[in-house]
């Protein structure tokens, strides 16, 4: 088999395991290693500080894994049909949850997947000594890696784009130590479109390919310790994991597909629940429905003090202030702070 029937094989076996598109990209991200740079010294991550650990792995491949000549870009469709997500925004009293959060946790299922085909591709070719997958698990540039790998294009919003698919997608990647032949990267489709910018409920993306993460509700509702900033937390609105608006509108997400894994539909009634019954369950309540959930990743304590903003920001009703009274005395702090604020905004309407 040579190389390039090779690629062809790798393609196929990604198709039979669910993956919409393969692609290969070589490991220069030199310019986008400038990029990360200028970004982290303006302090955007937020306290995301594993952003600038590591060393130079994130952007140089071959120092993550030694003998990496090439990454094997994979997407995976993760969009659940009948979600209605702009109709459930525009319900003040509801939760969203970002559509991608809605079900099983996709590191799991994806990374079980790559690691098949990696397996596939162990056993093709006998003299190869790496093939290991990645999935947020790892220093991995992973949207400027799918862009070179002809999955698309980073977008103004900095998620990859793609023309056929939109951007409801989740990445994976695998480096082996083949020198498959490159694809070639996706061209920038996005013009003077600037809907993301505009629609953007924080003004986190502060000019065209550059987030300010520390004002994007993912990072505030997901990452972010501690007390939201108040500036920001009318801009959140119902949302408590997460944000798709900047999805939502872009134009290209009219070409988006929805998925058929069954594992990425939503779980618990997720998908459309209301803010005050999330607020009311316990913590071995809110573990058992997130077992196997990327929603784990904020934990409780967080899941409440987001519903408190949201539950802030809903229309005033007798359950809604009751249910923010009962927790008035929380034994957490921050919890407490946003429950008080919450309650503020229902006084002063």
């Amino acid at each position: 088999m040579d190389l390039n029937q090779l690629k062809e094989q790798i393609q196929q076996w990604g198709r039979e395991l669910g993956f919409q598109q393969i692609g290969i990209a070589d490991t220069d991200l030199h310019a986008e290693e400038v990029q990360l740079k200028a970004w982290l010294a303006k302090g955007y991550q937020g306290q995301m500080n594993w952003m600038s650990a590591h060393g130079n792995k994130r952007f140089r491949p071959g120092e993550l894994e030694p003998g990496t000549l090439r990454v094997i870009s994979a997407r995976m469709d993760y969009l659940p049909p009948g979600t209605q997500p702009v109709k459930l925004l525009q319900q003040k009293d509801k939760a969203y949850v970002s559509r991608y959060a809605l079900g099983r946790d996709y590191h799991k299922l994806i990374r079980k997947r790559l690691a098949i085909l990696a397996g596939r591709i162990r056993e093709a070719v006998a003299d190869s000594e790496l093939a290991r997958a990645f999935v947020d698990s790892a220093p991995v540039m992973e949207k400027p890696l799918a862009a070179k790998a002809g999955l698309g294009w980073q977008g103004k919003h900095t998620l990859v784009l793609n023309r056929e698919a939109g951007s409801w997608f989740f990445l994976g990647e695998i480096y082996t130590d083949i020198a498959l032949p490159v694809d070639s990267p996706g061209e920038d489709h996005c013009g003077k479109c600037k809907a993301c910018i505009t629609v953007c409920p924080t003004d986190a993306i502060v000019a065209p390919y550059e987030l300010d993460a520390r004002r994007c509700i993912s990072y505030l509702t997901i990452e972010h310790e501690g007390s939201i900033p108040e500036d920001l937390r009318k801009g959140i609105g119902n949302r408590i994991f997460g944000c798709d608006d900047c999805q939502l509108m872009c134009p290209w997400n009219r070409f988006a597909q929805h998925t058929e894994e069954s594992d990425f539909q939503p779980r618990h009634g997720l998908g459309d629940s209301d803010l005050v019954a999330l607020f009311s369950w316990s913590e071995e309540a809110f573990l058992e429905r997130t077992a196997g959930s990327a929603i784990r990743r904020a934990g409780y304590l967080k899941w409440l003090r987001n519903i408190a903003v949201a539950l802030g920001n809903a229309p005033t009703t007798e359950g809604i202030v009751q249910a923010l009274k009962d927790k008035l005395d929380y034994p957490d702090e921050t919890v407490r702070e946003h429950v008080r604020w919450a309650l503020e905004q229902h006084q002063a309407s």
